[in-house]
């Protein structure tokens, strides 16, 4: 059994490695639940990525990730926040990925969602017309490349915007023109600070009732929300008052298992950055709840709470960091580099404890390469392992 001496508080002790879960993957969709995996993006390690240059992305290895989830029976949504929307991954980059993930979608037949949003704009304080023109060139993108849409928080509105008024301005014209019901998104100010106040309040009262006015107006031309508050009460919350049709996807990566299962009253669907790397465990247990094996459920996904609890870990924009880490461990790319070099965004006595808790969780599938994955890393930062 593999085995790897792991730096901690009081020196290094011995860390021997688990035997890897053996799952049942039939690799076919959830029956019971709608589930997208927020996808990270491979970078091109031999390319410029140093913070604030163009992203340089390897495009064989990010369309491989996505092919992957496909064939464990998950949606992916694509150019999100977890593929480093606003943390790196410019716009005409983002442009290339929506694009090059809708031809492999209908290649595969996999369920693709990919966020519009405002992240090309340039001008420091953009007026309300400029930001809402922004949002349709970018929606016009995702329904060329066959998408779903998910209309994505926008920094630029949250700095525009002067009340609900405002968000529902902007939303309303852009709802008029969708061709098919999109996706709301909600992303806390953990996520992403510049997003304080959305939907016109920073008190979370307020904001839920503008959101669920907007969301009431237009229910017709919504699939969803997806609400990332980390904030289980909320989130249940509203779920059980939004209009009949209107999915509540769950973005809380620390409360999954129990939203996703739900209660007699409902469940939320998923759409979680964390599914990126738990995609086997996740996929295991969708199946598990159509079969109406609850306990199999919560099983299957208890051992993977900790680790998503340290993942997403303030501060919370980090977590893609960690993403990265696991898929290089895991063996699904070569290489722990990112776009605009943020593979530095967390520390190694974070990741050492990553390792640990991937362990545990059953996600190294190759624990020989593992191990011999997080030796190189100790020793680049002078560490023995």
């Amino acid at each position: 059994m593999a085995e790897i001496l792991l730096p901690g508080p009081g020196g290094p002790r011995p860390h021997r490695l688990r035997t890897p879960a053996v799952l049942d993957l039939p690799g076919t969709p959830s029956t019971s639940r709608v589930a997208f995996a927020a996808a990270h993006v491979v970078a091109d390690p031999l390319g410029g990525n140093s913070p604030g240059a163009p992203a340089a992305v390897d495009w064989d290895a990010t369309l491989a990730f996505r092919r992957r989830l496909w064939s464990l029976g998950l949606g992916v949504a694509d150019a999100m926040d977890t593929a480093q929307r606003g943390m790196g991954l410019d716009w005409a980059a983002t442009r290339e990925l929506i694009a090059r993930s809708g031809a492999e979608a209908r290649a595969t037949g996999g369920l693709l969602a990919c966020g519009a949003g405002t992240d090309q704009l340039t001008a420091s304080a953009p007026a309300l017309g400029e930001i809402t023109a922004a949002y349709e060139e970018q929606l016009a993108v995702v329904e060329a490349a066959g998408a779903r849409v998910i209309l994505m928080a926008s920094r630029a509105l949250a700095a525009r915007a002067r009340g609900p008024e405002d968000y529902h301005r902007v939303y309303g014209r852009l709802l008029a023109q969708t061709r098919q019901p999109v996706v709301l998104h909600w992303l806390g100010e953990m996520f992403d600070p510049a997003l304080a106040g959305y939907w016109g309040s920073a008190d979370l009262d307020l904001a839920t009732e503008s959101v669920l006015s907007l969301i009431k107006e237009h229910a017709d031309r919504i699939d969803g929300i997806k609400v990332s508050l980390l904030d289980a009460d909320r989130e249940v919350a509203l779920r059980r008052v939004l209009p009949a049709g209107v999915r509540l996807y769950t973005g809380d990566d620390f409360h999954y298992p129990e939203l996703v299962r739900g209660d007699p009253l409902g469940h939320s669907d998923a759409l979680l950055g964390v599914f990126d790397p738990i995609a086997a465990p996740a996929a295991a247990a969708l199946h598990a709840l159509d079969a109406g094996d609850p306990e199999r459920y919560d099983r299957i996904l208890a051992p993977t709470v900790p680790l998503a609890r340290h993942l997403f870990a303030a501060p919370t924009q980090h977590y893609k960091t960690g993403i990265v880490f696991l898929a290089w461990l895991a063996g699904h790319q070569q290489h722990f580099t990112m776009v605009a070099g943020a593979q530095s965004g967390r520390s190694l006595p974070h990741l050492v404890e990553l390792f640990r808790l991937a362990d545990a969780a059953g996600l190294l599938p190759d624990p020989d390469l593992a191990v011999d994955r997080m030796r190189r890393l100790l020793a680049v930062a002078g560490v023995l392992g």
